[in-house]
């Protein structure tokens, strides 16, 4: 990555080329009460922000009443990062391009452990360490699932010096968190957990289930809903066909980088190379590696703003949909993060009078991944959208034409409550 640099990509003035459409899934706006002019501003939004070069490729869907609005592609898979050269063998991305979700992970996780809940295998509020007794020493007696969930467990990095492999090694991983100490009293105050509570949830849901997170999603979820990849890093048979991850925008910050090496053990370039090995492929990381095209996301949050039925399958039942999109506590300022967030127990909420998602969306529900992925729903709006971006800046000249995106989607998709 170029200290001085924006590190975008080469954007021609006619996207046209590089715009693909799966023919017959876009239903007629009107089908759902919108027009096609409100259609094509979200989608000149969605362009515009591709514009900005920050990002080699976009698959974004849209769906509003259960009907697919938009499922578009933009850009490159491969081939167009802000190192390549014009000469570089190129790649179109598809809107069934698999990504990764990073972050957006969190809140599948977060719905096996609702889940196992739901079937009375596990109490939320119970310790964490009545299920995983190695888990209560040094302090750790008193957290539950629930302050896991909401990040407020007091474990939001892994402490001291390590080398990213580490996370490639899940039993290393699980082993240090159950040794660690809380760097606060549980329950006290928020600070995101990057990726520290999932390695805890993922055993705990293989402790519970006896399956491992992947095979539990697989049964659940990916299998009832046909979906072909959603799951926890990326069948061999399918690699070759992701969307590759670049490090763009400008250099980050001090603060960033300090982020990035507590939580993931590296700079910027370091942490994306990470989610470019192919062993982030085979290992489970419950907190960041699911892999998904837009539309599977989009129908991942379409079965949860449906009460937990999608497609003729019951998944979940409506009260434990309810329960994790319910706020867990008085919004704080978040003490990894550095900002004022509302959370459930798994998901990043929505605000009013703007907040993660847009203006006025105090009842929306999803994620955020690393570092411009969105996915989310919005019950007032009817919607369910999933943006999906392999440029990984954490600063950049693109947040303007971001937050416009958000805003189209806002203002042009008015709220029926």
């Amino acid at each position: 990555m170029k200290l001085f640099s924006t590190n975008t990509i080469a954007v021609p003035n006619d996207l046209s080329a590089l715009t693909q459409v799966i023919p017959g899934q876009e239903v007629d706006p009107q089908d759902v009460g919108l027009t096609a002019h409100q259609r094509d501003l979200i989608w000149t939004a969605v362009e515009n922000l591709y514009r900005t070069g920050i990002s080699p490729a976009v698959t974004f869907c849209l769906r509003k009443g259960g009907k697919v609005v938009l499922n578009r592609s933009l850009g490159h898979r491969r081939g167009n990062g802000p190192a390549d050269s014009p000469d570089t063998p190129k790649e179109l991305a598809r809107p069934d391009t698999p990504m990764c979700l990073f972050s957006a992970s969190k809140v599948v996780t977060a719905m096996l452990v609702h889940k196992l809940a739901e079937d009375h295998q596990i109490d939320l509020l119970a310790p964490v360490a009545h299920y995983l007794p190695e888990f209560g020493v040094n302090g750790k007696q008193h957290i539950t699932a629930a302050h896991i969930l909401s990040h407020r467990a007091g474990l939001p990095t892994i402490q001291g010096d390590f080398e990213t492999d580490l996370l490639f090694d899940t039993p290393a991983v699980v082993k240090v968190l159950f040794d660690a100490k809380p760097q606060s009293r549980s329950g006290h105050k928020a600070a995101y957990h990057a990726v520290t509570g999932g390695y805890i949830l993922g055993e705990l849901i293989q402790r519970v289930s006896g399956m491992d997170a992947r095979q539990y999603l697989q049964q659940l979820i990916t299998t009832p809903l046909g979906m072909k990849h959603f799951n926890y890093g990326l069948a061999p048979e399918h690699r070759g066909t992701e969307a590759v991850g670049y490090a763009t925008g400008l250099k980050p910050v001090l603060a960033v980088d300090w982020f990035l090496q507590n939580a993931l053990g590296g700079d910027l370039d370091t942490v994306v190379n990470l989610t470019n090995d192919p062993r982030f492929m085979d290992v489970i990381c419950p907190a960041g590696n699911i892999f998904a095209t837009a539309d599977e996301a989009c129908r991942f949050f379409e079965l949860l703003l449906r009460g937990g039925e999608l497609d003729g399958q019951r998944i979940f039942d409506p009260v434990t949909v309810k329960r994790a999109t319910l706020e867990a506590g008085k919004p704080q300022f978040d003490g990894t993060l550095l900002a004022p967030l509302r959370y459930s127990h798994g998901m990043m909420l929505g605000g009013n009078p703007v907040g993660l998602y847009g203006p006025m969306t105090g009842r929306a529900f999803g994620h955020l991944g690393f570092s411009n992925i969105f996915c989310w729903a919005d019950p007032e709006r009817d919607i369910s959208v999933s943006l999906l971006t392999s440029g990984k800046p954490v600063i950049g000249l693109h947040l303007p034409a971001l937050a416009m995106l958000l805003s189209t989607l806002s203002f042009q998709i008015k709220r029926r409550f």
